[in-house]
């Protein structure tokens, strides 16, 4: 979901030799510093002010904005900082300040100082910014009823929306869902989901977005740093069981968690994110290219939220300003100063280190202790399927847990989950026997026609409920494979599409161990076989317009059978290899590569592969596909196998393909789980990127048509696909029907020119 951004847009920081002249007039405003950043509030907007570090040498500069802001990034952390600027002539400072450290750690008394109520709170960050949090306490409770086991949600939507989604979703006490003063329904996680589960929740509005103070960066440190200290707030709370908390949430909230994880703040028990990414670089620029389809618009919508109300911004931060918050007015400050998200869609694809790194989810999953459980969808039309690969980032943490599933962005918290994600918060963050919810059953159906439109099975029972003790509970819930794939989620007893999976296979870790390297060559005449064929080749006029960007042009992805409209590879614009009917079912759990040998008539082309099974009634269903920009073909050896290449998508590794002369291009296939069954065949095709996914849409390079792409066969340029097939697997279903997997669309099977 989402790629980052450069700079400060308002000052830059920058080293120079140049001392400025000592001040001599106190400026009457107040330098401030966060984690790695200097601010300025409350001066004469448009003035130039400079930021000064101890010794008076200028580090950055720039013009205050029209609320009379400024905010200054990348700086080194340390003390003696001040704002200058000219005023009446005179060289004017603030006082000293210091720029923060990750390390700079208030004292136990800063958290405990701060107390929370039912309803929104403001809480006061290491910085001095004021973030948005509204409490909300398991349904039908007061504060007399407490303690209480307590989750946090921290999110960038508009989360901290005081009013109750629980009686809004129920009719009660004469509300409805059109209340502007409602939570975002995307984070109903913490402020429906936990709270009717037993659950506290803190639902914490990120910083620069709706009432929060500060200036949003998405998942720069002081956003990182303000889950730490939200965390050490919460769990000095009276009011909270055990002063610990654990975090929760799907998709934004779901990403945020292993950032704060990463922090390891020691009030918190354990996380829970789900639909989450590894890096924002894998959804912002999948394979390279950007997508300007569902990160695109999704950080348009970031921008919009971050505009300072009650001009602009989210909804309940204006109606609650206009209702007299003054606070909330007061927050707005620094929301001018929100990175720069519009130019950073104008930069080159490559992937930054220094950008992205600290931006990364998986750098923070590095660093994290407390027990994970992680659940997401291999067809996530939104963050993506490439999730999994966070797993080896949190290889050093021995309590990871994770639940894998066919499906769409939804689905990771689909009944096959929910029940196991309750034991989870039950064992770690309550620290009780897992005990079954009166209201689970009654919630599931009442959710998911909520979320998916779609029909769901009843959740499962919770396990280990008669234990003796949350020792022996947790000794069990432990005891489990770290790993869970649910398979044919969508082709149950339920209906077509419903939210059901019918079976599942468990591993001891991801990729699963069990999993073999089964080579199958692309052949002539459009075969896919199991030995190397004889030398040949055959060319394709890769055009990105040739069919349309997505396959859901419109209708909801999350439903039954959503209207889709996957379109066939024909004429000379594409590819397709299809290996004999199978003899025995073939079940297939993890990454997959194409190493395709590849001669272009342009210096860069793009590449789409997708796999499908082609059934002997003559349709087609989706699998799952890949892409990759060839002139980023170059790998992280280290981190690269035979079915998972790992492109570093790098500037300085990026190099385009030699004129006349066939290049090896391994194109990274996302990980899915399926077993095609016996009789039907697999089908990989290779086009230009585009076409077979619900909401990303790829700049591409354009071709005109012109450019032709020819792929090796055999002999020295032996392409072929590599996938992760798990013997001895035999799926207790018989065949899908074709629609029914959720977030698998199907088509008629049609031949592309070369025959497969």
């Amino acid at each position: 979901m989402f790629a980052s951004v450069a700079v400060a847009i308002g000052g830059t920081a920058s080293a120079t030799a140049t001392t400025l002249p000592a001040p001599t007039a106190a400026a009457p405003f107040t330098g401030h510093g966060s984690v790695g950043q200097a601010y300025v509030a409350g001066t004469t907007p448009g003035q130039t002010v400079t930021l000064a570090d101890s010794s008076g040498h200028p580090v950055g500069t720039g013009r205050t904005d029209a609320l009379g802001s400024l905010v200054v990034r990348n700086v080194a952390a340390g003390p003696g900082y001040t704002f200058r600027t000219v005023l009446a002539g005179k060289q004017a400072a603030t006082a000293r300040f210091r720029v923060l450290a990750p390390t700079d750690v208030p004292a136990a008394g800063f958290y405990s100082g701060q107390t929370l109520h039912v309803g929104l709170n403001y809480l006061t960050m290491r910085d001095g910014v004021r973030l948005a949090a509204t409490v909300r306490l398991p349904y039908g409770k007061t504060m007399a009823d407490g303690p209480f086991p307590t989750v946090i949600e921290d999110s960038g939507y508009a989360i901290a929306g005081p009013h109750s989604l629980i009686d809004a979703v129920l009719h009660q006490n004469g509300e409805t869902t059109s209340d502007p003063l409602l939570p975002s329904a995307s984070t109903a996680v913490g402020s429906l989901v936990a709270p009717l589960l037993g659950f506290a929740a803190i639902s914490l509005q990120m910083r620069g977005t709706g009432c929060s103070g500060g200036a949003f960066d998405l998942f720069g440190l002081p956003t990182t740093y303000d889950g730490y200290d939200a965390v050490q707030i919460a769990a000095s709370q009276p009011w909270v069981a055990h002063h610990k908390v654990g975090l929760v949430g799907i998709s934004f909230s779901g990403i945020s968690q292993l950032f704060v994880a990463g922090t390891q703040p020691p009030g918190l028990a354990a996380v829970a994110p789900m639909s989450l990414t590894d890096d924002l670089y894998s959804t912002g620029f999948p394979g390279g290219m950007f997508n300007s389809g569902f990160a695109g618009s999704w950080l348009l919508d970031r921008i919009s939220d971050a505009k300072p109300a009650p001009a602009g911004g989210q909804i309940y931060a204006r109606t609650l300003i206009q209702q007299g918050d003054a606070t909330c007015l007061a927050n707005q400050e620094l929301h001018g100063q929100a990175q720069d998200l519009a130019s950073m869609l104008k930069q080159a694809s490559h992937r930054d280190p220094g950008l992205y790194d600290q931006r990364a989810p998986a750098t923070w999953a590095a660093k994290t202790k407390v027990p994970v459980f992680l659940s997401g969808a291999f067809q996530d039309e939104q963050t993506g399927g490439q999730w999994p690969a966070i797993m080896s980032a949190l290889a050093g943490d021995p309590r990871v847990w994770a639940t894998m599933i066919n499906g769409t962005h939804t689905d990771s918290l689909g009944p096959g989950t929910i029940s196991r994600w309750l034991e989870f918060l039950d064992i770690y963050v309550a620290q009780q026997v897992p005990k079954q919810s009166a209201l689970l059953d009654t919630l599931a159906p009442l959710l998911y026609s909520q979320l998916a439109s779609a029909p769901s099975e009843t959740p499962p029972p919770l396990q280990y409920t008669d234990a003796p003790n949350v020792a022996a509970a947790r000794k069990s819930f432990e005891a489990q494979p770290r790993v869970r794939v649910l398979m044919d989620n969508g082709s149950g007893s339920k209906g077509p599409g419903a939210l059901q999976p019918v079976w599942q296979a468990q591993f001891v870790s991801w990729p699963p161990p069990a999993a073999v390297a089964t080579t199958f060559h692309l052949g002539s005449g459009g075969t896919l076989v199991r030995s190397t064929p004889v030398a040949s080749s055959v060319s394709f006029r890769p055009d990105p317009t040739a069919r349309p960007a997505t396959d859901l042009p419109k209708g909801n992805v999350w439903a039954a059978l959503p209207p889709y409209v996957w379109t066939p590879v024909t004429g000379s614009n594409g590819l397709g290899f299809s290996s004999a009917p199978l003899a025995k079912d073939v079940t297939v759990i993890g990454p997959a590569s194409l190493d395709v040998w590849v001669q272009s008539s342009a210096a860069d082309t793009d590449l789409q592969t997708t796999v499908s099974e082609v059934r002997p009634d003559g349709s087609e269903m989706f699998i799952q596909s890949g892409t990759l920009r060839a002139s980023d073909r170059a790998l992280d050896a280290s981190r690269s196998t035979a079915t998972h290449p790992v492109p570093t998508y790098l500037l300085s590794t990026a190099k385009p393909l030699a004129k006349g002369t066939f290049t090896k291009v391994r194109v990274p296939i996302l990980p899915f789980a399926y077993s095609f069954r016996a009789g039907s065949r697999i089908r990989v095709t290779v086009t230009a990127p585009g076409g077979d996914r619900p909401a990303w849409v790829f700049d591409t390079v354009p071709t005109g048509g012109t450019v032709t792409d020819t792929v090796g066969i055999g002999g020295s340029t032996p392409s072929a696909l590599v996938l992760s097939v798990v013997p001895g697997i035999t799926p207790p279903d018989a065949q899908p029907a074709c629609p029914s997997l959720r977030g698998q669309p199907c088509r008629a099977y049609v031949p592309a020119h070369n025959g497969g």
